[in-house]
């Protein structure tokens, strides 16, 4: 089987790079405010709250990118799950903002108004902790995890590889959407959950409330980039490389791979809980259809086009993409899951290292041509010199073909 290198060197995978990243990221986080708050609509510097909006949904998507990097280009298990736990994530934050509703829904009850439609008198057994913010925190982070951690644990103790992997994640996330639309299984059925009016006790309609929400996302963001570079960087980041590039060897050497591969793809799982944990305060609905098929499969054409195993890579690429996406779903609405798939493949034929490693390609062959330019400068130089004339005033000096002999 054809493998390809992955990028690991680069003008945006070296500290320079690191460092603006980390500036980038800081800076839309402090700046989204004041360029939405302060400065006057009608300015060219002003950001809308559509903007505002779609920054903070699209760098909940670059969590469950990085998320995906860790399992995919790091550990080589390729996941058309994920789409499961950011949705799980969502609906957890989801059932609290529900109650947090109280009685000013539409049937004034203390019960969701999707329960009291369908004639419901209490709440079911797992809505029982939803009205505590802590709790939903915890939630949060347990569901995907727990869910993830039982699903992984018999899937890579029975040694399941490669595509049969993927098919089974995406089985799993399918049978998923079949269950949560359904009405009695207390999650809204096909709606979801939606009509949100407070979080905290404050009314998540304001300003301020949506501005906290972008920026806690944003830091968000950059603490998971920031622990997944120092992962990456650990013994166990480099065990899990080692797996990803050959795990029969890995076993010769006397490693387990499964508490390896089993921690990694729980991480990654609770790195898109809280994604979806964000997400849906700043969009206001959630529903089945996260769970759906095309949803994992962007997540990972996210991290191809980006660059897998980069970390910076995938984030780019969940940033081009949804950018994207918000223009030709608006403009040319019936073409987008045609380029989507289009985006896929010609990522796959031709840039199998994503953008990081095409801009590593053109730095490095500058470098290279700079290389190969400097022996021959030097020369004329020399040649100048004994002549007694200026450089340039010599015919071009003739190349040796590679490989000759005097």
């Amino acid at each position: 089987m054809t493998r390809f290198a992955l990028p690991s060197k680069g003008p945006l995978l070296s500290t320079k790079g690191w460092t603006a990243f980390f500036a980038a990221l800081i800076a839309v986080c402090a700046l989204a405010p004041v360029l939405n708050l302060l400065v006057p609509a009608g300015s060219a510097l002003h950001m809308s709250d559509y903007a505002v909006a779609l920054v903070g949904k699209i760098m909940c998507y670059a969590i469950c990118a990085l998320a995906m990097d860790l399992i995919w280009g790091y550990t080589g298990i390729l996941s058309l799950g994920h789409g499961l736990f950011f949705a799980l994530g969502g609906y957890m934050m989801g059932m609290y903002l529900m109650r947090q509703i109280g009685r000013d829904g539409n049937y004034k009850s203390d019960l969701p108004d999707f329960m009291v439609f369908l004639d419901w008198k209490t709440l079911p057994w797992h809505w029982t902790l939803s009205d505590s913010f802590v709790a939903t925190l915890v939630l949060i982070v347990a569901v995907p995890g727990l869910i993830a951690f039982v699903f992984g644990f018999f899937a890579f103790r029975s040694r399941i590889k490669g595509v049969y992997f993927s098919i089974i994640t995406q089985a799993m996330t399918f049978a998923a959407m079949l269950l949560f639309f359904r009405n009695e299984t207390g999650f809204g059925g096909n709606n979801g959950f939606t009509d949100f009016k407070r979080i905290l006790g404050t009314p998540i309609a304001t300003q301020e409330m949506r501005m906290t929400l972008f920026a806690l996302t944003g830091l968000t963001l950059l603490g998971f980039f920031l622990f997944a570079r120092w992962l990456i960087g650990s013994k166990f980041g480099r065990v899990l490389q080692a797996i990803r590039d050959a795990e029969s060897r890995v076993m010769f050497s006397g490693y387990n791979p499964l508490p390896y591969k089993l921690t990694v793809w729980v991480i990654s799982a609770v790195m898109c809980g809280v994604a979806g944990a964000l997400y849906v305060p700043q969009v206001g609905i959630i529903n089945p259809g996260e769970m759906s098929a095309a949803n994992s499969i962007e997540i990972a054409i996210w991290a191809a086009v980006g660059g897998r195993a980069t970390l910076v890579g995938p984030i780019l690429g969940a940033f081009i993409v949804n950018g994207a996406k918000s223009w030709l779903t608006v403009a040319y609405p019936e073409y987008w899951l045609y380029f989507l798939g289009a985006l896929f493949i010609a990522v796959t034929l031709f840039l199998p290292d994503g953008i990081v490693g095409l801009v590593k390609r053109w730095t490095t062959r500058d470098a290279k041509a700079a290389a190969n330019e400097e022996p021959r400068q030097l020369a004329r130089r020399a040649v100048a010199a004994e002549q007694g004339v200026e450089p340039d005033a010599l015919a071009p000096l003739a190349v040796q073909p590679e490989g000759a002999r005097a």
